[in-house]
């Protein structure tokens, strides 16, 4: 008798370790998962076009408007926080109406687009050919169906406003859309921090390896946002020790030698790559220009782009296949991706 009950009680012990091992086996091939991402369907004021591009502007031309065509893609949080904030919340809501004729298009859409007489693709194909990387992207367009402005990503409602009114006014007509900012936006909306990421280095020409410039100002709506929830993220400074970070203080005036040893300000450095967003950030390898930042990027796009290029990946594959093999690696790994924090 007592050898049968240690039977059972040896049997039922390696049927529960069985079972824990086989749930935890489990636990651990467990895929990760895709987080953050948000539906949004484009506002019902839209236009509803036929995608006869040059009609449309016709149309607006007018009406005294320009065309907004506005560039989304499923699942994005950039475009769901920007037609939240300021298409769907007044004043800018009331504005874009009034100056407007708004278009959503598809990234990934199939609808037939004739965007002017030499293209006529679908939705998917058109953005290939813009070479639309970021969403939301944003085109004005003026009377002639010519691009006047593109905007690529996010930009915060109180900058966004700018562009707008930038556009309606034909100020694109009189001057560049960086001299209009110079001087319209408030110079006293943020006050620079510190961060110990930083670099004390003036001479951008002695820096070797990966080297990061990160432009920012008083009219930078969006900079408490980068320190607070990005760059205060260990993921984030992981790969960021891999570079030489420096700020730029862009309306500081300072004297500084740029990359081909030249002097500069930041203010010119920000202009010759056209650096109209703040927080705007460069990527450099080598002395080479390989990725930028002109709209805001939560902290998992912002970190993967550092160790696209600190990795070396760029020199045998564009951003968008190692983005792809890089989220295919982590979530066979099992570790989730969050795309909105």
């Amino acid at each position: 008798m007592k050898n049968l009950l240690h039977l059972i009680f040896t049997s039922l012990f390696i049927i529960g370790v069985l079972f824990t091992s086989s749930a935890i086996s489990a636990e651990a091939n467990k895929p990760g998962q895709i987080k953050g991402g948000a539906v949004h369907e484009a506002p019902e004021w839209f236009k509803e076009s036929f995608l006869e591009v040059q009609d449309d502007v016709d149309e607006a031309t007018e009406a005294n408007k320009h065309v907004l065509l506005f560039f989304q893609l499923n699942g994005c949080p950039y475009c769901d926080r920007m037609l939240h904030e300021s298409f769907e919340t007044e004043p800018l809501t009331g504005y874009i109406k009034q100056n407007f004729d708004t278009i959503a298009i598809n990234v990934k859409g199939d609808r037939d687009i004739a965007f002017n007489e030499e293209i006529s693709v679908t939705e998917k194909e058109l953005s290939e050919i813009l070479k639309v990387r970021a969403t939301p992207a944003i085109l004005f367009l003026n009377s002639d169906n010519k691009t006047v402005v593109r905007v690529n990503g996010y930009r915060a409602p109180e900058r966004f406003r700018q562009v707008l009114e930038y556009v309606s006014s034909k100020g694109y007509e009189q001057g560049t859309l960086a001299d209009y900012f110079d001087k319209k936006l408030a110079k006293n909306i943020y006050k620079l921090r510190d961060s110990k990421l930083f670099k004390k280095e003036t001479d951008l020409s002695t820096v070797k390896g990966p080297l990061a410039l990160i432009f920012e100002d008083g009219s930078c709506f969006d900079c408490n946002e980068l320190h607070e929830k990005i760059l205060s993220k260990p993921e984030v400074q992981k790969e960021l020790n891999a570079f030489t970070v420096i700020r730029l203080h862009v309306g500081s005036g300072s004297i500084i030698t740029d990359l081909e040893g030249n002097r500069a300000t930041a203010k010119s450095l920000a202009q010759k790559y056209d650096m109209t967003y703040r927080p705007g950030v460069l990527l450099f390898d080598q002395g080479k220009l390989v990725r930028r930042y002109d709209s805001l990027l939560f902290s998992y796009h912002f970190k993967e782009g550092f160790r696209y290029v600190s990795g070396g990946h760029y020199k045998t594959e564009d951003y968008g296949s190692y983005s792809e093999k890089r989220t295919e690696e982590l979530l066979s790994a099992g570790i989730d991706i969050d795309l909105g924090h």
